[in-house]
């Protein structure tokens, strides 16, 4: 079977045991039986759509991918990447309540806002968080965080947990 997998995910594939791959941004340029890349993205050809927004996402996407591999890994050796990556691993184990109320700009924003236990308003909020790319679309001028998204943070998903996630954790 040949895989062919994102830049944003190929981290995920490799970590899951698979070895022969093809990385293509564009996965349908390629001559592949089965596209690993993010749920947002859309292919022709078989797809395993894997998030990677939350240390738990991320989890869930290596043993996910694993099973494809037929090398399915244990909660133990997924929980061995994350040991590296302070607020990967500390999001990764613990569900946290935070009273701070956070209108969020996008989808993949919300899973992290959420995740880090922050309360998801429209109104009477005391911050705004959005992605980079939707900076002209935002409305409000007070308490606004801005998130760099996929083209400006690393292509190595606990890497980029770290960067997001340690903004938003300036708001505590």
């Amino acid at each position: 079977m040949k895989i062919v997998t994102t830049p944003m995910c190929e981290e995920i594939v490799r970590l899951a045991g698979i070895s022969d791959y093809v990385v293509n941004k564009y996965p349908d340029g390629e001559d592949g039986d089965l596209a690993i890349l993010l749920s947002e993205s859309k292919v022709k050809m078989d797809s395993l759509p894997i998030k990677l927004n939350t240390p738990l996402q991320v989890f869930e996407s290596i043993k996910k991918v694993s099973k494809v591999a037929q090398n399915e890994l244990s909660d133990e050796e997924i929980n061995s990447f994350f040991e590296d990556y302070e607020l990967s691993s500390k999001y990764l184990n613990s569900r946290f309540k935070r009273d701070i109320n956070i209108k969020v700009y996008s989808e993949f924003l919300r899973d992290i806002v959420l995740d880090m236990g922050f309360n998801i308003v429209d109104n009477d909020f005391d911050f705004v968080v959005f992605p980079d790319y939707l900076k002209d679309n935002v409305i409000e001028s007070d308490n606004l965080v801005e998130i760099p998204s996929h083209g400006f943070v690393s292509k190595n998903p606990f890497e980029r947990i770290e960067a997001r996630y340690s903004i938003l954790e300036n708001l505590i």
